[in-house]
């Protein structure tokens, strides 16, 4: 139809062919194939031009129509592959809200501003949604990742602990881990890759946490620490809001971390926006990670 096209705004095959690159012949053939597919003829001799028929002036009409959404077609194409417009959709679980994914997404923003982000809070156990988000946050130690899924590692979170403000150990500067083993411990990992992470350290400690109260929130678990029922490991990117009750202090001996990587499907496309959010969270996760000795938010 874009060769009918050219050929009745020149009126002429080979004025037409020369405008397209094409042979006339190759242009009378893609008429006369159009010719058949219409079961009417498109063009008549005038001359030496030719002038299309009513049927011919309409297909032109229309072809002209399809020519001008094909060329914004091709440009919505190469904003899309160029990273400048787009949909990703993000799981985060939610500790790496506020610390880690809000200042990458400041990060990515600023560079591709046409993308759109969707953010949902991830099941720990599916953080790409049965194969539906493009990138997701999750806690896992070194290990072979899901099937179907690679993972890029961003951080290492390392854990404090929160301890009431008149506890003996509060006026260190830094903890030994090995000397919480005879506190009550307020539980606020539930079980999984978190809480393997702090029995890991526990353990090359040389003990098991003696757990007085349960609970699986960080906020919670500072109320129970300020109210001076036990103590409590919590990781750094937990710790954003700090109970003003409570004392927080790093640990040695080990340190114990959670590393937190981006989940991404495998055989997806890395696409300039995917990669540009992958580095914004690089970017972002950079002045998180390592050991401190120092804890950022006082006490």
């Amino acid at each position: 139809m874009q060769v009918l096209r050219a050929v009745v705004e020149t009126g002429s095959v080979t004025a037409a062919a020369g405008r397209l690159g094409y042979t006339p012949s190759a242009v009378s053939q893609q008429v006369a194939a159009l010719e058949a597919q219409a079961g009417t003829p498109l063009l008549e001799r005038v001359g030496r031009g030719v002038r299309p028929t009513e049927a011919g002036t309409l297909l032109a009409g229309h072809a002209e129509l399809i020519g001008g959404q094909v060329a914004l077609a091709e440009a919505a194409l190469a904003d899309l592959r160029a990273g400048r417009t787009g949909r990703l959709t993000v799981r985060y679980f939610a500790t790496a809200g506020p610390g880690l994914l809000a200042p990458a997404l400041a990060r990515f923003r600023d560079q591709h501003p046409g993308v759109g982000v969707e953010l949902r809070l991830s099941e720990p156990d599916d953080p790409l949604a049965e194969g539906r988000a493009d990138l997701g946050l999750v806690v896992r130690p070194d290990a072979p990742p899901p099937p179907g899924v690679d993972l890029v590692r961003l951080l290492d979170d390392p854990y404090r602990v929160a301890l009431p403000p008149d506890h003996p150990l509060a006026g260190r500067e830094v903890v030994d881990l090995a000397d919480l083993a005879e506190e009550p411990w307020i539980g606020s990992e539930p079980p999984g890759p978190c809480l393997h992470a702090v029995l890991q350290g526990c353990a090359a400690a040389g003990f098991t946490p003696e757990v007085a109260v349960e609970c699986q929130d960080y906020t919670t678990a500072q109320g129970f620490v300020a109210a001076g029922l036990g103590v409590a490991l919590l990781p750094r990117l937990g710790l954003a809001v700090p109970h003003p009750g409570v004392t927080v202090r790093p640990v040695r001996g080990p340190e114990p971390a959670r590393t937190i990587r981006a989940a991404l499907r495998s055989g997806a496309p890395r696409t300039p926006a995917l990669t540009g959010l992958l580095t914004a969270l690089r970017e972002a996760a950079g002045p998180l990670g390592g050991s401190f000795s120092a804890h950022p938010y006082g006490s």
